[in-house]
Formats: C-alpha cells, sequence, structure tokens
C-alpha cells in the first residue's frame, strides 16, 4: 500500500531534464541566435525608416439625445447595456441613429462628398482638393512602389487601347465609379474612422494622413459633413410641411385679402343705400372676409407651429475635442517594428536550433540508410 501511495517524480524530472537541456543548448548557439537577433534589427530600422509618417486627429462630439430617450436609457437602457445590448438613440421614429454614423461615414455618396474638400500641406501654401492630395502627394514604402509597377504597366498598356471618355465619362458620378475613383474611395475609407460609444454615444471620429495640417483639415471637414447629414435627414420631413404650410398660407392670405377687398369695394360702392337686398349682400361679403380671415390667421399658427417644429428636430453637437494639428507622428511605431523584427529572429533561429538542423540532418540521412 506504501508503494503505491509513493508518488512518482519520473516524469517531473524528465522534463525539468529535458528543458535543461534546451536551454544549454539554445545557451551553446547563443551566437548565432545574437547574429539572426542583429540581422533582424537591421532589416528592422531600414523599414521603419522606410514607412512614411502619419499623422492622426481626433474630433469627439457628443449628440442631443431626446428626453423620452434619456428616460428609457435612466431604465431599461441601462439594464440592456449591461447585457450587452443597444437600444438605438434618439426617437423610435428615427432611423439614423449614432451606433450607424460609422456605415455613413464609410458609405460612397459620403465618401464622395469629401474629394472636392480643399486641404492645404503644412510646409506649402497651395490648396488642393482631398481626392487631388490622395492621388498625388500621398507617398508609399519602396517595397510598395515596385510591387504596384506590374499594375501600373498593365494600366499603361491597356489605356493605348482604350479612350478614356469611354473609361471614364464627364463629371464624377457615384453610381459608377472609374477604377481611379474608387481607389480613392478606398484609401478614404482606410484613413478615415467613426467610432460610437455605446453607453454615452460620444462619436469619435480619427483621420490618418501624412500631413498634420491635412489630417486636421480634414477631421473637421468630416465632422461638418457628418453633422449637415444628420440634420438634413432628422429636418427633411418637418420641412417639407414647413413649406406646405407656407403655401397654404400665401394662398389663405390672398383669398382673405381679396375678399376684405370686395367687401369693402361693395360697401363704398353702396354707401347711402338702405335696401334690404344690400345689407344681406354687404352682410355675406363681411362673413366671406371674416371667414378668409379667420383660415388665413389658422394657417400662420400652422407656420409657426412648423416652423418650431423644424428647429426642434434640428439636432444639436457638442464639440468635445475639436481637430487640432498633430505635433507627433502617430505611425510608424518603429520601436515596436524593432522590437517584432527582434523577436521572430530569435524564435526563428531558436527553431532552427532546437528543431530545424535535426530535420534537416533525418532528410539527409534518410536516403542512405
Amino acid at each position: 500500500m506504501e508503494d503505491k501511495e509513493r508518488p512518482d517524480y519520473t516524469e517531473v524530472d524528465e522534463q525539468e531534464i529535458d528543458l535543461m537541456e534546451l536551454v544549454q543548448k539554445l545557451w551553446a548557439e547563443k551566437r548565432l541566435i545574437f547574429r539572426w537577433a542583429g540581422i533582424a534589427a537591421i532589416i528592422g530600422v531600414i523599414v521603419a525608416f522606410s514607412i512614411p509618417k502619419e499623422y492622426s486627429t481626433t474630433v469627439k462630439l457628443a449628440p442631443e439625445i431626446s428626453d423620452s430617450k434619456s428616460k428609457m436609457a435612466g431604465g431599461l437602457g441601462a439594464l440592456a447595456s449591461m447585457a450587452g445590448v443597444n437600444l438605438g438613440s434618439g426617437s423610435s421614429m428615427d432611423a439614423v441613429y449614432p451606433d450607424l454614423y460609422p456605415d455613413v461615414v464609410k458609405s460612397i455618396p459620403f465618401t464622395v462628398e469629401l474629394f472636392d474638400i480643399k486641404v492645404k500641406e503644412a510646409d506649402g501654401d497651395t490648396t488642393i482638393a482631398v481626392s487631388d492630395y490622395i492621388e498625388n502627394y500621398t507617398s508609399a514604402p519602396w517595397w510598395g512602389t515596385i510591387m504596384a509597377l506590374p499594375g501600373k504597366a498593365i494600366g499603361g498598356i491597356k489605356s493605348l487601347f482604350i479612350d478614356d471618355d469611354e473609361e471614364g465619362g464627364n463629371g464624377l458620378d457615384p453610381f459608377r465609379l472609374t477604377k481611379e475613383e474608387s481607389d480613392i474611395v478606398q484609401a478614404l475609407n482606410d484613413r478615415v474612422d467613426v467610432n460610437v460609444d455605446s453607453k454615452n454615444y460620444i462619436i469619435t471620429i480619427s483621420v490618418l494622413m501624412q500631413d498634420p495640417l491635412v489630417s486636421a483639415m480634414l477631421a473637421d471637414s468630416v465632422a461638418h459633413n457628418l453633422k449637415d447629414y444628420v440634420t438634413e435627414y432628422r429636418t427633411t420631413k418637418a420641412r417639407h410641411d414647413m413649406e406646405y404650410a407656407r403655401q397654404i398660407n400665401d394662398e389663405a392670405r390672398a383669398d382673405y385679402y381679396a375678399a376684405q377687398q370686395r367687401y369693402a369695394e361693395y360697401v363704398d360702392k353702396n354707401h347711402g343705400i338702405s335696401l334690404n337686398s344690400r345689407k344681406t349682400e354687404e352682410e355675406r361679403l363681411r362673413n366671406e372676409a371674416q371667414l378668409a380671415f379667420n383660415l388665413y390667421n389658422t394657417t400662420a399658427q400652422q407656420l409657426q407651429a412648423a416652423r418650431v417644429k423644424v428647429q426642434e428636430n434640428t439636432p444639436v453637437y457638442a464639440v468635445i475635442e475639436p481637430a487640432t494639428v498633430a505635433v507627433k507622428a502617430s505611425k510608424p511605431r518603429k520601436i515596436i517594428i524593432l522590437i517584432g523584427f527582434v523577436f521572430l529572429a530569435v524564435c526563428a533561429s531558436s527553431a532552427w536550433i532546437l528543431f530545424g538542423r535535426g530535420l534537416k540532418e533525418s532528410f539527409k540521412s534518410a536516403p542512405n540508410e
């Protein structure tokens, strides 16, 4: 019984011995590991300094939330947030709530509107469009240029056989983009990012560009266009109702002025005539003028209510963090790149020492056996 209960340390001892052997084997080949790490460090430095600097600009907005939503957020909204369920923002009839803002900014119509925004580089005075900056003023690493050469060569050969008028057409059509326009849309989508906090609905707009001033100007423009888009959406029906109320009010005012003029002319023409028919006609014209005035007054009140409705539906955004020109580049992170290359080199050299050599020797000796 005592022999059965005695713990067996054989496996533990073997594992400890194996680990010590592996460590000793790596330590014996430390020069090879250091050599690989040194070469990787040189490559990492070359790669880190070959990547163009990029500057990030962040804009934070706080949207207005309706009272009904605020009340719901205090009860069911808090429970839903704890459960990971998002109930949206704004009123229940609002289809474009903050959680959809990232999709709005990534959409082709919204991105195409950014093409003509004028920006200026920090070290220059020339004002250019965003599309022109993306296409002609954005540089890539040297290996990206080399990899793009075959595509440019194919495009150059293709342009010899395809007419530019047939390929592009006149003007910018979001419904049918050209290859160059589609590439610019993709580049902007990669450089413009929008995140929405599901708890407090803080909207964070981040723009990454190779020039700090261009990044700040584009971030400010994206925030402005997003606010205009949401305002346009939320006030469209109210503005249509207001225009209809204004039209009805103009018609009612014209009818009232006409009825008032007919009544005044009839009284002037029949002044001093005491006939029952004259009194009846005068009373009828007076009643028509009064009815026309009542209708005009009602439509005027409806017009004022429609104006108030437009103002109520116009969202208000508090700018928590405005766009500012970045001082330091956010990319590339040279230290991270250097550490990553060295770490991969150490892992690769260790794997070669522990397993690679043995596999190579076993493959060489297999045919002889």
